[in-house]
């Protein structure tokens, strides 16, 4: 029998989060189901972690065919079969190798300890509005001086740079100093911002001329998030790393570093390592995740979705005086408010439907990739609703 939660249940947890809403129990496709059955449709999907939704078959099979295994944790001391199989099915995509480890802020940061090592240079470059993460290094990476002032001084040598801006990115970025430049194609927690192809392309030109790593953080808007297995795929340039996290264990911790060729050969045994990363039960169902996500079909269905989804967001723009701008791709989408976000985002968590913010006066949209028209639609018209 499970006793009834009390306060003091609740307030044992950190508070480094104000957790509000319901307490929810339970979950099934788009929605979670709180403690008293009322039902909320979800366009938040564990921050863009539930890619395939609650409850999803394609999961829970997974997990049941792990368990049989009995291999929950072996340790990366010993060779098991779904973690290489797993690398195996990334790195079809990206010629190199895997590293895996439980979060995109551990790849993140393992990613500068190999552009690091490779290139026997120490600075790393980033822009305006990234968010790469909260430990030391992937936080001095990020730009948003209230998370990082508390806890300075930081990783020294990490330059932010003007989005977009090719003059000074070229003067950032050295062949004598500069070891990484970091970028995420679609921003997330920076506002749902779409990186210009063009600067993508100059990117990939200068890191070659000075010898630095590129690296894609695509731990947000990539695996199918914007309707292509990875979000840089339209802009036709190939990173040096890729860094991969939130949906790829189908909800359970998991991340991972794709390396080229030419850094992973200057990595040597002891220079990284991870005591849960890449274990066989969650390889077993990431690898699950993967091959369902990677369908030309599946990826097919995000694009069409999202595409109906940006011309009802760019309708309901140009309808409403409180919204400025609708911006996004595939299932990826963010409304910029003419005023601060959170007080719009609790609205429509009264009426069921849970959204979030990214930055103060951005609405950020990333539900499961599996959601239905239908309820696209239904999500729509409580929004419209909110901001009548």
């Amino acid at each position: 029998m499970t006793l009834p939660l009390t306060t003091s249940d609740a307030t044992a947890l950190l508070g480094v989060y104000a957790r509000v809403g319901p307490l929810f129990v339970e979950g099934v496709g788009s929605e979670l189901i709180a403690e008293d059955g009322a039902r909320y449709l979800d366009f938040v999907a564990g921050i863009a972690v539930n890619a395939l939704g609650y409850n999803s078959p394609v999961v829970r099979e997974a997990v049941l065919r792990a368990l049989d295994s009995g291999l929950i944790h072996v340790s990366n001391l010993y060779r098991t079969e779904p973690g290489e199989r797993l690398a195996a099915e990334l790195t079809k995509s990206f010629a190199g190798q895997a590293f895996f480890c439980n979060s995109g802020a551990e790849a993140n940061e393992g990613a500068f300890k190999f552009a690091r090592k490779w290139s026997k240079k120490t600075e790393i470059v980033a822009f305006s509005g990234s968010f790469h993460g909260r430990l030391f290094a992937s936080l001095a990476a990020t730009d948003r001086p209230d998370y990082r002032r508390p806890f300075e001084p930081l990783l020294a040598g990490v330059q932010i740079v003007p989005l977009g801006d090719v003059e000074a990115a070229t003067r950032a970025i050295t062949r004598e100093r500069t070891a990484a430049v970091i970028i995420e194609p679609v921003q997330g927690e920076g506002g749902v911002r779409c990186v210009a192809d063009e600067f993508l392309v100059f990117l990939r030109k200068r890191c070659s001329e000075t010898a630095t790593a590129l690296i894609f953080d695509e731990v947000q808007c990539g695996l199918g998030r914007t309707g292509t297995l990875f979000a840089s795929e339209p802009a036709g340039v190939v990173p040096d790393m890729y860094t991969l996290a939130k949906p790829l264990g189908g909800g359970l911790p998991m991340g991972a570093i794709l390396v080229n060729d030419a850094i992973a050969s200057a990595v040597a045994p002891g220079d990284h390592a991870t005591t849960f990363g890449g274990g066989p039960f969650v390889a077993t169902v990431a690898l699950d995740v993967l091959r369902t996500i990677s369908d030309p079909d599946f990826l097919a269905a995000v694009r069409a979705k999202g595409e109906w989804l940006g011309a009802q967001l760019n309708r309901l723009a140009a309808r409403s005086a409180r919204v400025r701008e609708a911006r996004g791709r595939g299932l990826m989408w963010g409304l910029e408010l003419n005023e601060v976000a959170a007080p719009v985002v609790a609205a429509a968590r009264e009426r069921h439907l849970l959204v979030l913010t990214a930055g103060p006066t951005v609405i950020r949209i990333v539900p499961p990739l599996t959601i239905t028209r239908e309820e696209l639609e239904r999500g729509v018209t409580i929004l419209e609703e909110v901001l009548a």
